[in-house]
């Protein structure tokens, strides 16, 4: 968790600032984004063996 105090006579767009690389720093926006859309082990597994067989099938067909 990301705790910053403000400064004293510090405007808002600094405090913001100041949160905002805090937080990249953090990398807590990446984090957020890939628990937003939880996947199942199994389903992972299963896009990763169709995109699999798809490249397959691609590679294949081009030097028919």
């Amino acid at each position: 968790m990301v705790e910053i105090k403000i400064n004293e006579g510090e405007s808002f767009e600094g405090f913001l600032r100041r949160f905002t690389k805090k937080v990249q720093h953090e990398s807590i926006i990446p984090e957020i984004r890939r628990r937003e859309h939880f996947e199942p082990p199994s389903v992972v597994r299963k896009k990763k063996a169709a995109a699999k067989l798809r490249k397959s099938l691609k590679t294949t067909s081009k030097f028919s």
